[in-house]
């Protein structure tokens, strides 16, 4: 049987900040700390998990706007590094989390959009640039007499098609989505969603869909992995991590979830947890979750689970359960 082809190949991932915790002393923050994940050509990976456990360090640290403390990060078998970043970033874009802060308000539409097509020197001449601006804006749901006008005249479902056009300029194979819906209207979120997934079955594009809307994510992604203060303890198919969650901590997020049938969301129980999330500048030995969990043992404290295949690619990262 021949070996399956990854797209993007992450191995041991670690982010480290150090961060000033005396006059003379630092402390490393492990925002990301040995996280490990593979995404198939055209596939989305969703990666979920509370807010600060390191969703959006990871998508960052891949694109090189942080060098990693440790670890390898392959791109369609070519191990990115210092190197080679600036001529994979044809091939590597993101469409940030916030369109507001993420467009230059003194840029116009064409010029915002238009800005990777002049770095990449993707273009012959004038009419050729603005040919593929104007493309790219019909592909987003934009009209040609947008193209003039500035950001702060744009809703936030329209800015964000922005960025989504931006990053779409220089033809990429993979993007990294950080929480692209998240600052829009409900409304406008599917509309945004709807038209990422149109976007794929047309380029064939492969995402990295970071969010905390597990429904969101469910409905977008082929994979789900579920990150807890930075390490993944549960990856698995969308549908089968949905149905059938083994980590405390994932079951503990499932079961926040609404559910719209009224006599199943009385019957459904809901797993609070107890405590808070330890700080990442004083992790927990062993398990970074045992201190919230209610199943957690002395092997927990003393022993750091790795993921560990439970059948079909269900991959789980718990000694108990």
């Amino acid at each position: 049987m021949a070996e399956e082809k990854y797209l993007v190949e992450v191995k041991d991932l670690k982010q480290y900040f150090p961060i000033k915790t005396g006059f003379f002393r630092t402390t490393p923050l492990k925002a990301v700390d040995g996280v490990s994940f593979n995404i198939k050509p055209g596939e989305t990976l969703g990666l979920v998990g509370e807010s600060g456990c390191g969703k959006t360090t990871v998508g960052r640290t891949l694109l090189r706007l942080y060098k990693p403390t440790a670890g390898e990060f392959y791109f369609d078998g070519q191990l990115v590094d210092d190197n080679n970043i600036t001529a994979l970033r044809k091939e590597m874009q993101m469409v940030f989390q916030d369109p507001y802060s993420s467009l230059d308000p003194r840029m116009t539409v064409e010029d915002i959009i238009g800005e990777p097509l002049d770095v990449h020197k993707l273009y012959e001449n004038k009419a050729e640039r603005r040919e593929k601006i104007l493309s790219l804006m019909e592909l987003v749901g934009l009209n040609a007499e947008h193209a003039t006008r500035y950001a702060h005249e744009f809703s936030g479902g329209q800015r964000q098609r922005i960025g989504i056009a931006r990053a779409l300029a220089v033809n990429p194979s993979f993007i990294v989505c950080d929480e692209p819906v998240s600052a829009l209207d409900v409304s406008i979120q599917a509309q945004v969603i709807n038209m990422f997934e149109e976007l794929q079955d047309k380029l064939g594009v492969a995402y990295l869909f970071i969010a905390h809307d597990l429904l969101v994510v469910q409905h977008i992604s082929h994979r789900i992995a579920v990150m807890y203060l930075g390490h993944i303890v549960e990856i698995a198919d969308a549908d089968e991590l949905m149905s059938n969650p083994i980590h405390p901590y994932t079951e503990s997020l499932l079961s926040a979830v609404p559910i719209p049938d009224p006599v199943r969301a009385r019957e459904s129980q809901r797993i609070v947890l107890e405590g808070d999330v330890p700080s990442p500048l004083n992790m927990p030995s062993g398990c970074p979750f045992r201190t919230r969990c209610r199943y957690a043992t002395e092997r927990c404290a003393s022993e750091n689970p790795v993921l560990t295949d439970r059948g079909d690619g269900h991959e789980v990262a718990c000694f108990e359960k």
